[in-house]
């Protein structure tokens, strides 16, 4: 349902795009690793990603579960809350590893939150926590790098900068774009195998800033 309403929603918000490397075919499962700008960009990921055919699982912070009817509805369509700091985090990779082998996309953003800023420019992704790496390695699935941009045009900053960027955002239709690479395998689960999955996710939002003309994606 998330998939199927995110694809009839995001072009009321905006003018979504997608481009994918030439050998960026989408295996039958995989962990797709994406940035994360904005409470937008969810949303824009689902959209293009069904236009691939995928319809993933998302590993999501837990306190999405507490809201009302997105909660009930990521818990009646499997999505996996992410409790950091807490026991039951390791009860996502449990879940996710059963997902991968259900043949299911798993969609991660591995920077763990929002960057904190105001503005809605560009910005390369911040520091990946190690979770994605290790899932990787102790499933041995594939890690899919998708880069998106122009979700900060639609919400970003705070909290009535994103109310009012939500309520302009149909008249705006901002462009946004949804860029894929090329799958890859991590080499191990440490901190070379976490700085490698940024690195993809990275070249994958500079393709996709470009796109946009953001001149971020030439010098972050």
């Amino acid at each position: 349902m998330l998939s199927r309403l995110s694809g009839q929603l995001v072009p009321v918000f905006g003018r979504l795009t997608l481009t994918t490397d030439a050998d960026a075919v989408l295996p039958p499962a995989g962990i797709i690793a994406a940035n994360h700008t904005s409470l937008a960009d969810p949303a824009i990921v689902l959209a293009a990603l069904r236009l691939l055919g995928a319809r993933p699982v998302v590993m999501a912070a837990a306190g999405l579960w507490r809201v009302p009817v997105l909660g009930r509805a990521l818990a009646r369509e499997g999505h996996i809350p992410v409790h950091r700091g807490d026991p039951r985090a390791g009860r996502a990779v449990v879940l996710a590893q059963e997902a991968l082998e259900r043949g299911r996309h798993i969609l991660i953003y591995a920077e763990g939150g929002l960057p904190d800023r105001g503005d809605a420019a560009e910005a390369a992704p911040g520091a990946f926590h190690r979770g994605l790496a290790r899932l990787a390695h102790r499933t041995g699935a594939p890690v899919i790098p998708l880069g998106q941009a122009g979700a900060r045009r639609v919400t970003s900053g705070p909290a009535a900068k994103q109310l009012a960027g939500l309520a302009t955002a149909p008249l705006r239709r901002p462009r946004l774009h949804v860029h894929v690479g090329p799958p890859l395998r991590l080499d191990g689960d440490g901190p070379a195998a976490t700085a490698q999955a940024r690195l993809a996710v990275t070249a994958a939002w500079r393709t996709a800033a470009a796109r946009l003309g953001e001149p971020a994606a030439l010098t972050a």
